[in-house]
């Protein structure tokens, strides 16, 4: 198995679709189903870490006063531990930005760049959460 086939479920816009693709996105998705997702994510993570806020539900960081609070959407922030799991939002992650302390979605970040070392344990979670 290629190392690149270990993450051959991840379908972006710029990837070619194949049978492939589906049958690993599928066996993930079953995966998935049987993880306890605070635990695991307790194994991989390797804390603290950055993150790039990519999701908010608030419609109000269209307007300029809320784009400079912290946590916000586009901002980075230093992700600390994770906090709790939340029946409708999902694990929630401690974080902390230009020194205030705050909380997040786990499922509305993202880390950069693939190449680190948290980015593979919270990309399968954001998919996961956007899926179930």
């Amino acid at each position: 198995m290629k190392s690149t086939d270990d993450h051959l479920w991840d379908v972006s816009d710029d990837d070619d679709y194949s049978p492939e693709r589906d049958e690993a996105f599928e066996k993930k998705l079953e995966e998935w189903q049987e993880r306890n997702w605070m635990e695991w994510l307790g194994q991989q993570l390797t804390f603290p870490f950055t993150v790039t806020r990519e999701d908010d539900e608030d419609d109000a960081y269209f307007s300029e006063p809320a784009s400079k609070s912290p946590f916000r959407l586009g901002h980075k922030m230093e992700a600390l531990a994770l906090e709790e799991e939340d029946v409708d939002i999902g694990v929630i992650l401690a974080v902390r930005e230009k020194g205030h302390a705050g909380r997040v979605p786990l499922a509305d970040v993202e880390v950069k760049p693939k190449s680190d070392k948290n980015f593979w344990p919270v990309r399968e979670y954001v998919v996961w959460f956007g899926n179930r």
